[in-house]
């Protein structure tokens, strides 16, 4: 069987959620004999053509010359290579800039798309571009094959709002077990005594109003914003907040590295908002970590109990200055972590796509 993978900026990670998910999906289904090509964006700092025996597709993608716009030619060139490739299963992962070009899908190929989140009800984007994201959301539901909902709130969605049934398939995480407090030594904190926010910095992932509440509980922890500054929401951030104890740390992809800091927090918080089940917040949850979720159905979906939840500063503010979240770190921390190995297994989770791919095969 020959399956392509597209909709992400290639592998190995270098940015995000859908690109260390085709990174793990590549290599598990490679393993079970699959034949695997991964388009990857031409920016990617990989130039190879396999890695690890996983053949690589380099794609143009002038996304960093005109922005966002460069994301609908990166899609369109690689949806016009994958005409010619003859696969079995072509996956996508996402829809935002590529269900606009579904006419132009191979004909061969059983086309499935992982849904991600709801796009449209992101508050960071205006009505109009709101509007196009439900009408892209529209056309990936009509032109694909099979849908896959990486939430069961995603899931009940697409049945209520299309009538469409879709597979449950989650994203993976694997339990970390080998935390090293040596490696706190360059981000100047001690173990437990730090709060740590892994995210892109835009605002629907509720960054700003974390950050107001560590600062509004008169915490003495920093608080560690891992993310890309780069963009508008996170120069407004580090130029508005000058607190010592926010400390942002650009983005970081070494997933060791990101693990130890999740491990020994004394809290983790996660704002995401819109989306299905979130990567790092699995990752967060197998890495030990005490969380603090933002309160809406994605997250209750995956943590249940299991955290500390926040609507706004004010909750998270309560949180820090009352301690509470010391009293109930080891029971959710158990229960996270159980839920990770029975529901969240990357073996798991790559054996569904595996089957689902047998199973849509033309």
């Amino acid at each position: 069987m020959k399956v392509g993978i597209i909709g992400s900026r290639g592998i190995p990670n270098n940015y995000g959620g859908f690109e260390q998910f085709a990174e793990y999906l590549s290599l598990g289904l490679k393993k079970r004999g699959i034949e695997v090509w991964v388009y990857n964006s031409h920016n990617h700092p990989f130039k190879g053509n396999t890695w690890n025996n996983i053949n690589i597709i380099h794609c143009f993608d002038p996304e960093d010359r005109i922005g966002t716009a460069g994301q609908f030619i990166y899609d369109l060139n690689c949806i016009l290579d994958s005409r010619k490739r003859q696969f079995d299963c072509l996956l996508q992962l996402g829809y935002t800039s590529s269900s606009v070009w579904q006419w132009l899908l191979p004909k061969k190929p059983a086309i499935v798309t992982n849904m991600d989140g709801i796009e449209w009800k992101r508050s960071k984007y205006s009505p109009l571009v709101r509007k196009f994201l439900k009408y892209a959301e529209r056309l990936a539901v009509n032109s694909s094959d099979v849908l896959v909902a990486d939430s069961k709130a995603i899931a009940d969605y697409l049945k209520s709002e299309y009538s469409q049934e879709s597979v449950f398939i989650p994203y993976g995480a694997k339990v970390f077990d080998n935390p090293l407090i040596a490696g706190l030594k360059e981000f100047r904190v001690e173990a437990g005594k730090y709060f740590l926010l892994i995210a892109r910095l835009q605002p629907d992932n509720h960054v700003e109003e974390i950050i107001k509440g560590v600062i509004g509980s008169g915490t003495s922890f920093p608080l560690l914003v891992v993310g890309n500054t780069g963009n508008k929401f996170g120069q407004y951030l580090v130029n508005k907040y000058k607190s010592a104890v926010i400390r942002f740390c650009g983005g970081i992809f070494n997933a060791g590295m990101l693990d130890n800091l999740r491990f020994f927090s004394a809290l983790y918080f996660h704002g995401h908002s819109a989306g299905g089940t979130n990567p790092s917040l699995l990752e967060a949850m197998a890495a030990s970590a005490q969380v603090c979720a933002h309160d809406n159905p994605f997250n209750q979906s995956v943590l249940g109990a299991n955290a500390f939840y926040f609507k706004d500063e004010k909750d998270i503010a309560g949180l820090i200055g009352s301690g509470n979240y010391r009293s109930e770190s080891r029971k959710f921390i158990e229960n996270n972590l159980e839920i990770i190995t029975k529901q969240y297994s990357w073996d798991q989770i790559i054996q569904a796509y595996y089957q689902l791919f047998l199973k849509t095969e033309k």
